[in-house]
């Protein structure tokens, strides 16, 4: 079994939220780089970061951030959240993300999916 660690940004900051209400967040850390070290101290082969505001707004808003994380750990990172858009998933693949979790536009829209596939075997 492999457990995949997740960092959740909201804002820049690593949060959980109450119930998906992202008015509710606990916020874990405002250190995003040091809270996948902290994940890799403890085991962590691969870790899991989703843009709650990318997912919201339909667009990458953690950038900067998935990038520190990128940086600081030498492990396979996938990111989801807010990714709509060829152009989303080519970003990312060129920062070094691991790779990118398609969810509701995978479902929304099958070209978009078809061309992810294709081209993102």
């Amino acid at each position: 079994m492999l457990i995949i660690p997740a960092i959740d940004l909201k804002d820049g900051k690593c949060v959980r939220l109450k119930q998906g209400d992202m008015d509710q967040a606990t916020i874990f850390s405002e250190d995003p780089p040091a809270m996948a070290k902290h994940w890799l101290d403890q085991g962590a082969k691969r870790l899991h970061v989703v843009d709650l505001n990318g997912a919201i707004d339909g667009e990458p808003r953690n950038l900067a951030q998935i990038e520190a994380v990128l940086k600081t750990v030498d492990v396979q990172v996938q990111v989801g959240g807010g990714i709509r858009t060829i152009d989303t998933v080519r970003r990312y693949l060129e920062t070094g993300i691991a790779r990118v979790v398609l969810g509701t536009a995978a479902l929304m829209d099958r070209s978009f999916l078809t061309q992810a596939c294709r081209e993102f075997p």
